[in-house]
């Protein structure tokens, strides 16, 4: 680690302003940019000297780290601990933590996301089950602060070590409550959750504030109890390593990394990027972008993988869109590494528009496609190009071969580098 790239906006809302210029010296936990309006407070993870400033702040490490930091000021509320430790949704959404939680749920119930439903991202849970006690402190604190009357630990039943550990914390705690989804994606989907724990539908564009709920990320939690406990700002972020790596498929989980730090240096330290290997996915398989070994990690980075080369398919592509994954610009960046041409695209038959944004009527619970294939075919598709299982696990995968369309799967180059047990050939 020499440089770190300290993004300026990772986060939902404004940018923040940086309050260092080239040539300061920093220390690790100093505050370096300030949130105006709908934003976070962004931290320095190491102790070094500015060198660049534009949309981000660029660090010269110092060949000698501290283990300490700057502690964060005492306030005189929680909430304002939140605000001051510049926490965001680390799931990957990145809304700003203080704003969430000055939502007042009295009677209510906070939900503790512990679903980690993006195959393949395996940190949350081992941060449970390793840190069980500093995790129910944070839900605790998340209690307290939205005046809650319950909190739930939204979990799958197949993570039976981190239900044991936390079964064994919460016994003698009246108001948290673990609570099992089903193993589906996008499990961890905030509707999916009110609808699974509550039984609450939720309309596209609506909040859990609807239902009377607040949905928060384990990690998130984990940074509550930090800023609150040990006055720790958000210098750090948890991840997960996989893919086609040299030492081979399977995860590696890395907590309390440096924002800032380069991608490449934890694919490294994985094992290093295979021969094989192509390209890097910062984020899930079925939601991640594409990235390269200088991406910096931010406070919403979960996942790092390599994914195996592109095959070349030369044919007239059609894309299904849908919000439970890969956008239409992420499809056609994978159609176009594939030396394809996109011709059509529809979206899936439960997306509608809320707001300017198209959002899903049902998650998890996905339409037969069957028109939709038909449609794209039409419209001069050889192949189609989807970003979600459910397409597969519908009529999509018996409709499309009897039209002579070759079915793709966004995933396909992530899971199958990883020997993922949900990855399915196509024809």
């Amino acid at each position: 680690m020499k440089k770190v790239h300290i993004l300026l906006k990772q986060h939902i809302g404004n940018i923040s302003t940086p309050i260092v210029k080239v040539g300061d010296k920093v220390q690790k936990g100093q505050l370096i940019a300030q949130a105006y309006g709908l934003g976070a407070n962004i931290h320095s993870s190491v102790s070094g000297t500015v060198i660049a400033i534009n949309n981000e702040v660029i660090i010269e490490a110092a060949e000698k780290q501290p283990k300490d930091y700057i502690k964060l000021k005492k306030m005189d509320t929680k909430l304002e601990m939140i605000k001051q430790a510049g926490i965001v949704g680390a799931g990957g959404a990145g809304f700003p933590t203080d704003v969430k939680f000055a939502s007042d749920i009295t009677n209510g119930v906070v939900i503790i996301n512990a679903a980690e439903c993006e195959p393949l991202l395996h940190h949350n849970i081992k941060y449970i089950e390793e840190n069980t006690e500093e995790f129910v402190k944070g839900i605790v604190h998340a209690i307290d602060i939205t005046k809650a009357k319950q909190a739930y630990v939204a979990i799958k039943t197949k993570h039976k070590n981190a239900i044991i550990n936390l079964a064994k914390k919460i016994k003698m705690i009246d108001n948290i409550k673990i609570k099992f989804l089903p193993d589906i994606y996008p499990a961890g989907d905030e509707r999916v959750i009110i609808r699974e724990l509550l039984g609450v539908i939720l309309n596209p564009g609506e909040l859990p504030i609807k239902a009377n709920a607040i949905v928060s990320n384990v990690e998130t939690i984990k940074n509550i109890k930090r800023a609150i406990n040990d006055r720790k700002p958000v210098i750090t972020k948890d991840i997960t390593v996989g893919g086609k790596l040299k030492s081979g498929t399977s995860e590696t989980v890395y907590f309390d990394v440096p924002i800032g730090v380069n991608v490449g240096e934890y694919i490294d330290k994985a094992g290093g990027k295979s021969p094989w290997g192509e390209e890097i996915l910062i984020g899930g398989p079925f939601t991640g972008v594409s990235g390269d070994y200088n991406t910096p990690i931010t406070k919403t980075t979960g996942g790092i993988f390599v994914g195996i080369e592109f095959p070349q398919i030369k044919k007239k592509f059609g894309l299904i869109e849908c919000e439970c994954g890969a956008t239409a610009d992420r499809l056609t960046e994978i159609v176009e590494k594939m030396g394809g041409e996109v011709v059509a695209v529809q979206r899936c038959k439960r997306m509608k528009l809320v707001n300017g944004r198209y959002r899903c009527e049902k998650p998890g619970v996905c339409p037969g496609q069957a028109s939709t294939v038909i449609k794209l075919k039409t419209d001069g598709a050889e192949a189609i190009l989807t970003g979600t299982w459910q397409d597969w696990t519908n009529t999509v995968m018996k409709v499309a071969p009897r039209l002579g369309v070759k079915i793709l799967h966004s995933t396909d180059h992530v899971l199958r580098a990883s020997d993922h047990k949900l990855y399915r050939k196509s024809d």
